[in-house]
């Protein structure tokens, strides 16, 4: 506690190893074969203070050692990251068995008799205490962990009983009301998520733009414009052909033009229909012409975490893929000598980013405009657009789309991880719509999408708003400011004088009790007697 913080005469302030034993030990247990027992991995207990599930059972004889053993009314708080930033921590309801165990990554507290359980949980739940704790985590990366040491040394804010069974009625019933204002902003949240999904698919199937189309007859169909595309490849390949003929100082062969590969169409079989004038393109005949226009990140020892610099040529990970966020402080780079070397995994501007990793693949984003060369990453995809195509941020629609998604669950493979290989990736079938139709889809996709995007920040500073109010509220509640004080309350100090009597005639008993037994002979005098 803090010494600026004035609490109520009735108040004390003790370690918290006075009003809770911490980690008490199990004793004895009954353990016949028969008996069964509640058990709590870490997963059963929810964020935020937000409830535990004790409907799981073991045999007790299975549980007894190797797990943290737990009581009705114990704390449980987890002390290894990032549960204990996550606020894994809960009060044991009634069991039905007697005992319960748990994950060994939990510290519990048994309540003395001058705190209640609740009082206790709620104390350790507040934001600022974690914060402290997560400061004094020791441990190796991703495996720090709160010591019981931490706990010992924190000083807890006792009121009467009294007050502070009004105090936890009084949080109870605030959070309650929070509560449900927490649970409406995440239902507008996920019915923003469907709301942009259908948007999505109504963009990439024809049906937003239905009315615009009706009044706007396109000037080229979607057909004609990839029979173009194919033309401008092949001729492309044609034309670097005779140049490299050239070179060689030779003539071209007989046949020589049937060298060439024509990108496949996909199979558009189960997909839905598309409107008059528009069509089916695979990814890879959307793809420009040259080489390496589309491609995964290097893999093995051509890129390796020696190789990551604090400053260079900037390296494009998943992470940056889904956030959409690119440079900054957590950012990696390469050597220019080492971008030279991953040439054919270098990104630009207006290039198209997609995630092979994941559950499941296929997040998509545009490399932004403004941003240097960069290089992707082994789990990383990049498509650059034939030249034809201007609409780049059309194809990241298609692909985000449930329209295309659906068809990257069905190609992903993996087991420990989900991933989808670039050979499967380039038979994904994208729905083309006309050039001029193109730019309105992008048009009204743009407007809707940042009037989602407005709603999003609003309900995300709403759920700020009420996790600071939450934090207000446990501040308000432990400097003793959350409810009147009773005169007529017993006060702490009262209590404590009772626990300190308590805790004596408790250990004289046990003095007496040692003093009655037999004194053990040494080793020695007991030889003599035989």
């Amino acid at each position: 506690m803090s010494d600026k913080t004035q609490l109520p005469k009735s108040w004390k302030v003790v370690p918290l190893s006075v009003a809770a034993a911490i980690n008490p030990p199990k004793g004895k247990i009954d353990a016949s074969d028969s008996r069964l027992a509640h058990f709590v991995p870490m997963a059963c207990v929810r964020e935020e203070f937000g409830g535990i599930d004790v409907s799981n059972t073991r045999p007790l004889t299975e549980v007894l050692k190797g797990y943290t053993a737990f009581q009705e009314g114990d704390v449980l708080f987890a002390k290894i990251t990032p549960c204990m930033e996550n606020g894994k921590l809960a009060v044991v309801p009634p069991l039905v068995h007697q005992w319960g165990f748990g994950s060994t990554e939990f510290h519990v507290l048994r309540a003395t008799e001058i705190a209640l359980p609740k009082w206790i949980a709620h104390f350790i739940s507040q934001a600022t205490l974690r914060r402290d704790a997560q400061r004094s985590m020791t441990g190796s990366a991703g495996q720090l962990r709160v010591q019981a040491q931490w706990l010992l040394e924190q000083e807890l804010p006792i009121p009467p009983l009294g007050e502070q069974e009004r105090i936890l009625f009084k949080i109870e019933e605030l959070f309650s009301d929070l509560d449900a204002g927490v649970a409406a902003l995440e239902r507008a949240k996920a019915n923003l998520k469907r709301y942009r999904a259908a948007v999505l698919k109504a963009a990439v199937e024809g049906k937003l733009t239905e009315e615009w189309r009706a009044m706007h007859p396109a000037k080229e169909t979607a057909s004609t414009l990839l029979a173009r595309i194919l033309k401008e490849r092949r001729q492309k390949w044609e034309t670097d052909q005779l140049a490299k003929f050239a070179a060689a100082g030779k003539e071209p062969h007989k046949n020589w033009r049937e060298k060439y590969v024509e990108p496949q169409p996909p199979d558009t079989s189960g997909l839905p229909e598309l409107p008059d004038g528009w069509c089916w393109a695979s990814v890879v005949q959307l793809a420009a012409e040259e080489r390496h226009s589309l491609a995964i990140g290097p893999f093995g020892s051509n890129l390796k975490v020696p190789d990551y610099r604090e400053s260079g040529v900037p390296l494009v990970f998943v992470r940056n893929i889904r956030s959409g966020v690119f440079g900054g402080e957590n950012c990696k780079y390469v050597t220019p000598a080492k971008a030279t070397e991953l040439d054919a995994h270098s990104v630009e501007a207006g290039d198209i980013l997609i995630t092979k990793m994941g559950e499941p693949p296929g997040d998509a984003c545009l490399y932004p405009h403004g941003n240097p060369k960069a290089i992707i990453t082994a789990d990383c995809i990049k498509m650059r657009l034939h030249t034809v195509l201007p609409n780049a941020q059309l194809i990241v629609f298609a692909i985000n789309s449930q329209t295309v998604r659906n068809q990257i669950v069905h190609i992903t493979k993996g087991v420990a991880q989900q991933k989808v290989s670039l050979d499967r990736f380039s038979t994904i079938a994208i729905p083309l719509s006309p050039l001029d139709e193109q730019q309105q889809i992008v048009s009204e996709v743009e407007e809707k999408l940042s009037q989602i995007d407005a709603t999003e920040s609003q309900i995300e500073h709403g759920l700020i708003r009420a996790s600071r109010l939450r934090q207000s509220i446990l501040k308000q509640a432990f400097e003793g400011k959350l409810v009147p004080q009773d005169p007529n309350d017993e006060p702490a100090s009262v209590l404590l004088e009772s626990l300190r009597a308590s805790q004596s005639d408790h250990d004289t008993k046990n003095k007496a009790k040692n003093n009655a037994r037999p004194a053990r002979r040494k080793k020695s005098e007991r030889m003599v007697d035989k």
